[in-house]
């Protein structure tokens, strides 16, 4: 199909799962874009929509379906003329999607990003029955010029793809294959263009970022790339996620301590803090190892704000252990954290475990550790009634008619707002100075000060 034929066209797309799968998504918009398609935010006004799904634990599978399903009413009831799906459902389900969705046109599991325009022309020269792509997760050229689709303040740095840890509860190694690092230089070229566009906070993500650079280079190199990144732009905000309690480094954290353009703030996934919840997990690092990290992490940099989660309801975690956690909780008072209820995953070791815990007891369990958290959220907000934080503006919301956006404190699209009035207009993407006036469970309200 030539360019010109293609403008005749839209494409619009439904991204599901974490930002990492965003990533991917932004990397398929860019190929389309280029090819010559039209990109439409409405599903009824595309030809084709692509549908980028995840398949993480068995809520984000049963909302890959359902949107497969929601997308296919149009085929019967509107103009669209095929669907292409992609993604972590692609591809640890490849069979199933092909021969048991007979609404679906196109699979691309996550080693065929790069072939979308291959698909979306099969479909509409309906050049073949259902156009199927084999390549493997571990064969994907890794990044690529993609379109930023979370506005103009922030971006996702997507440093790595697969991941080696192989805990016993996780799927991602399945499906996305083994840690591959992508190469310094890539990444800093990325990161320059990211900064042309106008961004301002880079969010540094990746299955496990602590292990950056190990596949490469024979070493963690995640304190380097930061400090290349900062050196080599001019982004103000850096923000690193997915760190692992048991790769906290002494140089990570002097970098993070020392380089003016890290914001204080790291994601620090624990999952738990029994020792023998942690080694049927087959976590690195046992429960001294945790507490050693934090301690050096809050000693070294006195504000940094740590977030965490952790799974309750896993084979095995008893009442005693629960308690232990929940104690670990109150005791640690992290700045942020939230929790998730254990999924059974099919071929997962963990799905085989004895002493499976019924949904019920994995919902109270829920249930009792995030109102412990949201005491501890509510106290921390309040001690910042009165001050004045540094906050990156987000946009303006009509329904509250207020500003919004976020400071160091929180990482976008998983931490609070700080919503805020201002005298004067404020841009998307500008830093402003808030002077907060109340404190919510998890946000925080304030006016700026001119």
């Amino acid at each position: 199909m030539t360019e010109t034929q293609r403008k005749s066209y839209k494409v619009g797309f439904v991204s599901l799962g974490c930002a990492k799968n965003l990533c991917d998504t932004e990397v398929m918009l860019h190929h389309l874009m280029e090819a010559g398609y039209g990109i439409t935010p409405e599903e009824t006004e595309a030809d084709v929509v692509i549908i980028n799904t995840c398949a993480f634990i068995e809520s984000a599978k049963k909302e890959s379906i359902d949107s497969i399903l929601d997308i296919a009413w149009l085929k019967e009831h509107r103009s669209l003329k095929g669907i292409v799906v992609t993604g972590c459902l692609a591809e640890r389900y490849r069979e199933q999607v092909t021969t048991e969705l007979p609404e679906v046109d196109a699979v691309l599991g996550v080693g065929g990003i790069h072939k979308i325009t291959e698909a979306v022309d099969s479909i509409l020269e309906k050049s073949k029955d259902k156009y199927i792509c084999v390549d493997g997760k571990e064969t994907v050229r890794l990044g690529g010029d993609r379109v930023v689709t979370t506005g103009g303040a922030f971006a996702y740095l997507k440093i790595a793809e697969g991941c080696n840890n192989r805990c016993t509860y996780c799927a991602i190694p399945m499906i996305r294959g083994r840690l591959r690092s992508r190469p310094i230089e890539e990444l800093v070229a990325e990161a320059k263009n990211l900064e042309e566009t106008g961004i301002k906070e880079l969010v540094v993500i990746a299955q496990d970022t602590s292990v950056y650079g190990l596949d490469l280079y024979g070493e963690y190199k995640l304190p380097e790339l930061l400090h290349r990144i900062s050196e080599e732009t001019n982004i103000p905000w850096i923000r690193i996620l997915y760190c692992y309690p048991d790769k906290i480094t002494d140089e990570l954290i002097e970098e993070i301590k020392t380089n003016p353009k890290i914001v204080h703030y790291i994601d620090l996934p624990v999952q738990h803090i029994s020792d023998s919840v942690l080694t049927a997990m087959n976590r690195h690092g046992n429960s001294e190892c945790i507490k050693n990290a934090i301690r050096r992490l809050r000693e070294a940099i006195p504000d940094v704000v740590i977030r965490t989660t952790a799974i309750v309801g896993f084979p095995g975690d008893t009442e005693e252990d629960f308690a232990r956690l929940c104690e670990f909780v109150k005791d640690t008072k992290f700045e942020r954290f939230g929790a998730f209820t254990y999924s059974r995953e099919e071929d997962t070791p963990a799905a085989e475990f004895p002493n499976q815990i019924d949904e019920q007891t994995k919902q109270d369990r829920y249930d009792i550790i995030m109102k412990c958290q949201q005491n501890i959220s509510e106290k921390y907000n309040e001690r910042l009634v009165g001050k004045t934080v540094h906050v990156l503006c987000e946009g303006f919301d009509q329904v509250s008619e207020a500003y919004f956006g976020r400071s160091f404190r929180d990482a976008p699209e998983t931490d609070g707002k700080v919503w805020f009035s201002a005298n004067r207009p404020v841009s998307e993407g500008e830093f402003v100075d808030v002077r907060i006036t109340e404190a919510m469970d998890y946000d925080l309200v304030g006016e700026v000060i001119v």
